[in-house]
């Protein structure tokens, strides 16, 4: 092993959204920053969050913003104040990518792609002194405090004056987040959340008939409604997809932190779908009655409110035989079909994940407080949000405060020795 000496040199170990920008934001305070990360390349799962149109941000008022967040708003309001959604917008167009708003209220570039933005900022990053270490999986400290890294060329110790831990969550393991980083921590005595998995699916105990035909199958348009533990209601439009294992998608990922804590402390949540959302109770029960002649129920139920295909499917997994024939009650299950959900899917296959480094750990500028010199910034913290541009926009804003945080500790430290 060589060890190297940096000279009040910051490293950031984490080349997605928050370690990047915790780099530019340290290097705007005047320090030196060397970035390292276990894959060949940085921004990976950047990259891929863009595939479909890379969704920035969100353009919603700053009240109904924060909610996102749930019980971490606290925590998450300080660092949204230090960088959030139009400073990311102001960014963006520094770097020569411009943004609109889409019809949802979701921000994305011009362009809807990650790969120009993610080229024209690590050019900027590079040219204001960065160094990238690809290929290098930190694996703790030694007993003199220098940071341990695995290379191809062997073992390589690195000190630094400051360090910036930006490692993910535990998901997307092949991307380089797979929570390797637990026990690293757990073992300094830093507290740190059970890693749980959030905007995730779930398993549904469906028939075999309903696997085979019909998973795959998107059900849109859909209302989903439930309580939470506490008793407070939500209600969420928008489209999910039957899997031959349950049910994932938008409208599930949305409601998925509410669902995921009820089944951890029940065994069980009880999701409601509103299968025909522009119809009535009322109308749909009229329909229904209405004489159907020789055609067959399946036929009934496409001409008369528009059901067929997998919704129909849907209603024939969860409605009796005796509850199906009688119009009233099919109508009341069109409205409000019972789903029961018994485990999310497992956290490898969560787009997120909830838990982390507590907060209460932290200080104001992401230091833990037992480990002097060392800043967490990501999905490596305690918080989650649904997708629609809030786990991005806080991602880029915990990484842009322990940017600052860690050169603003390193100012204080070298004016007071």
């Amino acid at each position: 092993m060589t060890l190297e000496q940096g000279n009040m040199k910051i490293a950031v170990i984490g080349g997605g959204p928050a370690g990047l920008m915790a780099a530019e934001a340290a290097i705007a305070e005047g320090a030196r920053v060397d970035l390292y990360d276990a894959m060949a390349s940085v921004g990976r799962k950047f990259l891929l969050a863009g595939k479909g149109g890379l969704n920035l941000t969100h353009s919603e008022p700053a009240g109904k913003f924060l909610a996102r967040y749930g019980a971490r708003q606290a925590q998450i309001q300080p660092l949204l104040t230090g960088f959030g959604p139009e400073a990311l917008r102001e960014w963006a167009r520094e770097l020569g990518v411009e943004t609109f708003i889409g019809t949802s209220g979701r921000v994305f570039p011009s362009d809807l792609k990650s790969a120009p933005l993610l080229r024209a900022w690590l050019r900027r990053l590079r040219q204001h002194g960065m160094t990238i270490h690809a290929r290098h999986r930190w694996c703790g400290w030694d007993e003199n405090g220098a940071l341990r890294f695995i290379t191809p060329q062997g073992d390589r110790l690195v000190s630094a004056d400051a360090v910036v831990l930006a490692l993910g969550g535990g998901s997307w393991s092949r991307l380089g987040s797979d929570g390797a980083w637990v026990p690293l921590l757990a073992g300094r005595g830093v507290p740190i959340e059970p890693l749980r998995p959030a905007n995730c699916g779930f398993d549904v105990d469906w028939s075999q008939h309903l696997r085979s035909r019909y998973a795959g199958h998107p059900v849109k348009p859909v209302v989903v409604s439930g309580t939470t533990l506490e008793g407070l209601e939500y209600r969420q439009q928008g489209e999910f997809i039957v899997t031959e294992t349950g049910i994932e998608g938008g409208v599930i990922y949305a409601v998925s932190a509410w669902v995921r804590d009820e089944i951890v402390k029940t065994g069980a949540a009880l999701l409601r779908l509103d299968l025909a959302p522009d119809r009535d109770v009322s109308r749909l029960i009229a329909d229904l009655s209405r004489p159907r002649g020789s055609r067959s129920m399946a036929s009934h139920l496409q001409r008369r409110v528009g059901i067929s295909g997998v919704k129909a499917g849907l209603l024939r997994e969860c409605v009796s035989k005796q509850d199906f024939a009688d119009p009233a009650l099919l109508g009341v299950a069109i409205k409000s079909l019972p789903v029961r959900l018994v485990a999310p899917r497992p956290l490898e296959e969560a787009i997120s994940t909830a838990g982390g480094v507590a907060f209460e750990a932290l200080d104001r500028g992401l230091m833990i407080r037992t480990l002097p010199g060392v800043f967490c910034a990501g999905e490596m913290l305690d918080w989650e949000a649904p997708t629609g541009g809030y786990l991005l926009t806080a991602c880029f804003a915990s990484g842009h405060a322990a940017g600052v945080g860690a050169a603003t500790w390193l100012q204080s430290t070298r004016n007071s020795s």
